[in-house]
């Protein structure tokens, strides 16, 4: 495969980790700061800062060691073996990214209600435009739009400049010395109030996590990650204490300040720059949060994604949208979640009371009943902190462990001081779990128990390393010499690539004849990748099959070329638990264009697995005598969503000089409809000929079969969105069309198109549509008990 490409420098990663730090956290934060501390809210956030160093410390030693994607989570797995508490590290981190994107959309929400959204539209619910944003984030990122690093300097420029500005109109307004005096006699001595502030901030300096967990992608991690980790911490604190400055200064009284909450800060703009000042504010303040909120779901995709690859999330998590070339089910679970969020703590159990009429009691060890009917910002910041703060602790004992466990491992920057360093983040992290809203916590933990006990009883799933392994690789006339893998892959990139999937070694040369000559009708260089699945049964190690899987792979190889196949190809051998996903997992990371392989004759949950998450089209074959033989081409009239990509492919081969019959079959049974023959038609307009046979047969199946019979070649059929409601009842068109043509010896091919991520919902709505555009037809067709003479279209 090709060499991944680092292309982020210390610039970008700085910006980064700066750019996600200024968020909602300063907006949001600083006025209920000042309110409650006024001066020492800039303590607050220094011990916040410190805190967040001692594990970004440890943060920084693990990058330099794994420099991949995927943070925390990553850390933990490679560093203990045990699934229950990798996946408790995962699932809270997920909780805690997604929490945190909740906590700035729905502040971004209340900014725009409280400075943008007009007087009328004040009845919309609290939380809307944050749902709204929400939606929009998630669709860009699972489309596969994300930020340049131009484009992440130049919006974190563009923070940075509004809260100098911010900063400047405060001096300005006061004057240095009275603005340094102001706030020298504003400091308090709550000390409780101190560090339940700085419990809160804390989520503010989280975003050098999106450094570590962007290693993957930046140039030398082992020297850049730590040093831009340390740079934008220092940074943000610097301007953090300014703010806090610039507030305590601000002409706004305190009480008032207290009554704005989250949106004080605009309200202090005001006061020192005018309505320009606070235009300024509004627009860094939203455009901060939604560029953060963007950073934190693809943090939380990608967690997502490692944990379906790892086996302890869904599978799908892991796969990579083909077009999109996104996680894209991690993605859309990840905006899901946020959207829920937002919605219970902001909509539903609103800080002010929601519409819910009812009291939701939950026991609470050393706090008795806790009664939750009010939620709000405040428990959405410990809900996400406590998320962000468990698994910081984890990963600070995991390095701990790690330099135990691990002495030799080579790492490119050594936390000084372990393990005292990393005992006193985690000794850290649990002060501020202890000073965090109490029903953040236990909302936060009652999430994390669901989640655990949902795992507890799937039971997770075997990592994507243990489900397959490639034991025979690519071999044959185009296989790899002299180990260029990377160079190889280069070079075939770009082609036409159809995978056979080969269960019987005897039906290989066949197959891979079929190949050649439908790669042929796409490009004038087609890759033909025979690849032999041997499945293994649970609880048997690969190795029991391995000779069998070679001995299979080599029987296909010598089968291929006694027969001088006239076409480039490899065969490779797997073993694997799970045929389907072998196949398909070697279809998505090698690129196929097009899956070839056998209608299933027995096993048909493989092939039907194959058929509904194929990331590209799937050609099944039955009854395949000569795999060159496609001079008379028959193919069903019809209208659904395999038929119609699958004219594409007839239309080719009858500019290639095949004979084309498009069949029409009026049902006289009742068991179908007949069709519009020319949505088939029209779509095969570039054909020098097609010819037209309208039929009247029992069902749909027998007079597909029947016509084929008598004109000779080869059947194409498109596969059935019916199946999943049929085919317990009455089968599937294509089941009956193969059944009938293996007694009349018709060779079929059947057809499915990629489903895409509507195709379950495709699978339900289709059958409908097709009930009723069947009635219609059927009502206006006109009954025939003989086939007329067939009529020709375009040519002779």
């Amino acid at each position: 495969m090709v060499e991944h490409t680092r292309t982020l420098g210390f610039k970008v990663a700085f910006a980064i980790g700066l750019g996600t730090m200024i968020a909602a956290g300063i907006f949001s934060l600083s006025g209920t700061a000042v309110a409650q501390i006024g001066s020492s809210a800039v303590i607050a956030f220094v011990i916040a800062a410190v805190v967040a160093g001692l594990t970004a410390a440890s943060y920084s030693e693990f990058a330099s060691i794994y420099s991949e994607n995927g943070g925390g989570y990553l850390f933990s797995s490679r560093t203990f073996e045990n699934d229950t508490l990798e996946y408790t590290v995962g699932a809270m981190l997920f909780l805690g990214y997604t929490g945190t994107t909740a906590f700035y959309l729905a502040t971004m929400d209340e900014w725009f209600f409280r400075f943008i959204v007009p007087e009328p539209l004040h009845f919309l619910p609290h939380g809307t435009t944050g749902v709204l944003a929400a939606l929009l984030l998630g669709t860009l990122n699972a489309r596969g739009t994300e930020e340049s690093g131009t484009f992440q300097l130049l919006v974190t420029g563009a923070k940075v400049a509004v809260l100098l500005a911010f900063i400047g109109g405060a001096f300005a307004y006061r004057g240095p010395v009275a603005a340094g005096g102001t706030f020298a006699a504003g400091f308090s001595t709550d000390v409780v109030g101190i560090v339940a502030v700085a419990a809160l901030a804390f989520i503010t300096f989280f975003g050098f996590s999106a450094i570590a967990a962007s290693a993957g992608e930046i140039i030398e991690p082992r020297r850049t990650v730590p040093r831009a980790i340390a740079a934008s911490i220092l940074t943000v604190t610097v301007l953090y204490a300014l703010v806090i400055v610039a507030m305590v200064n601000s002409p706004v009284p305190a009480e008032v300040i207290a009554e704005e909450g989250e949106t004080a800060m605009g309200r202090v703009a005001a006061g020192f720059l005018g309505p320009i000042g606070r235009s300024l504010i509004v627009a860094g303040a939203v455009f901060s949060m939604v560029s953060a909120s963007n950073a934190s779901i693809l943090a939380a995709s990608g967690i997502g994604s490692l944990m379906g690859r790892q086996g302890q999330a869904p599978r799908p998590f892991s796969r990579i949208h083909p077009e999109y070339n996104t996680p894209f089910w991690s993605v859309v679970t990840a905006t899901g979640t946020i959207v829920g969020l937002i919605v219970l703590f902001i909509g539903v159990f609103p800080a002010e009371g929601g519409p819910i009429p009812f009291d939701v009691t939950v026991p609470v060890p050393a706090v008795g009943a806790l009664t939750v009917t009010e939620l709000g910002l405040t428990v959405l910041t410990g809900f996400a902190t406590l998320n962000l703060l468990l698994p910081l602790s984890v990963v600070n004992v995991a390095l701990i462990y790690s330099r135990r466990r691990h002495p030799g491992v080579e790492r490119g920057f050594r936390v000084p001081g372990v393990p005292l360093v990393p005992a006193l983040g985690v000794v850290a992290n649990l002060a501020l779990i202890y000073n965090l809203p109490v029903k953040g916590v236990v909302v936060g933990l009652l999430f994390v128990l669901l989640l655990l006990a949902s795992y507890l009883v799937w039971g997770g799933a075997p990592d994507v390393r243990e489900l397959y392994e490639e034991v025979v690789p690519p071999t044959g006339p185009s296989a790899v010499t002299g180990g260029d893998e990377a160079a190889a892959s280069t070079v075939d990139q770009g082609r036409h690539r159809i995978l056979v999937a080969v269960a019987r070694p005897e039906r290989a040369p066949r197959y891979v004849k079929l190949a050649a000559t439908l790669g042929s009708l796409r490009s004038d260089d087609p890759l033909v990748q025979v690849v032999n699945v041997t499945h293994v049964p649970e609880q048997t190690p690969f190795e029991a099959v391995v000779d069998t899987a070679r001995g299979r792979a080599d029987r296909i190889q010598e089968l291929l070329d006694a027969e001088g196949i006239d076409v480039e190809y490899t065969v490779e051998g797997h073993v694997s638990q799970d045929v389907a996903f072998d196949i398909l997992q070697t279809a998505r990371n090698d690129g196929a264009d097009l899956i070839l392989m056998g209608y299933p004759e027995k096993h048909t949950r493989v092939a039907e697995r194959v058929e509904y998450r194929a990331p590209c089209g799937v050609l099944f074959a039955s009854g395949i005598t000569d795999p060159t033989g496609l001079d008379v081409v028959n193919v069903g009239a019809g209208g659904g969503p395999h038929h119609l990509d699958l004219l594409p492919l007839v239309e080719r081969m009858g500019r290639e000089g095949a004979d084309l019959h498009v069949i029409n079959v009026d049902p006289g049974g009742g068991h179908g409809s007949p069709e519009d023959v020319e949505a088939t038609t029209a779509e095969l307009s570039e054909a020098p000929s097609v010819r037209i046979h309208e039929v009247t047969a029992s069902t749909v199946a027998e007079g597909l079969v029947e016509t084929a019979a008598r004109n000779g070649g080869i059947l194409l059929i498109g596969a059935t969105r019916t199946r999943r409601l049929r085919r317990w009842v009455f089968g599937s068109t294509p089941d009956r069309v193969i059944e009938l043509a293996g007694g009349a010896d018709v060779p079929v091919l059947v057809y499915a198109s990629p489903r895409g991520v509507h195709g379950p919902v495709e699978d339900y709505v289709y059958p409908v549509y097709r009930y009723l555009t069947g009635r219609r037809r059927r009502s206006a067709a006109t009954q025939s008990t003989t086939e007329p003479e067939p009529t020709e279209q375009n040519g002779t």
